[in-house]
């Protein structure tokens, strides 16, 4: 058997990470994933889905650490059905997905909006050198091996119109 799901959206809610008696980290949230189409009366309608995730391990640390409501994902895993029985006695199940991997899609600047918060840290910004004295100036050795000289590149025309 074969079960793989990828699902890109935005998460619609913030990870909740909790850690497993073992020490694991378990995160969860919800993936909004939409689709636009025109409808059998020509108007546009969208058409959203609502998927909940599951993140294990390391993955779930830095899944809490660098991702919050919003933020845009790919998603890589498993589909799982949940069934269980409500306070009412009436039978339930959902689908869901257990993660197998994750790509953040969101620039490193839209992801926080340029704001930093308890559980979403970003890296500090590079710290820069004291200005080193001066040395006299000796051509920079160079490996043959390493160097490879680089093409020219293709005639494209004066054209300012990109082609896509």
């Amino acid at each position: 058997m074969y079960n793989k799901i990828i699902i890109a959206g935005h998460l619609s809610k913030d990870i909740e990470l909790r850690y497993a008696q073992s020490g694991s980290a378990i995160a969860n949230t919800a993936v909004a994933s939409s689709r636009k189409y025109k409808g059998a009366d020509g108007t546009q309608k969208e058409e959203v889905l609502f998927v909940d995730v599951t993140f294990f391990g390391r993955t779930a640390e830095i899944v809490n650490q660098y991702l919050h409501k919003g933020s845009k994902v790919l998603i890589d895993g498993r589909l799982k059905l949940e069934q269980w029985t409500d306070q009412q006695g009436q039978k339930r199940s959902k689908h869901k997905v257990d993660a197998e991997s994750v790509q953040m899609l969101d620039s490193r600047d839209q992801s926080n909006n340029g704001q930093t918060t308890p559980n979403h840290r970003r890296d500090p910004q590079p710290q820069q050198s004291a200005p080193q004295p001066a040395a006299t100036h000796q051509p920079a050795q160079r490996n043959p091996a390493q160097s490879k000289p680089t093409p020219p590149l293709p005639d494209m025309g004066q054209t300012d119109e990109i082609p896509f």
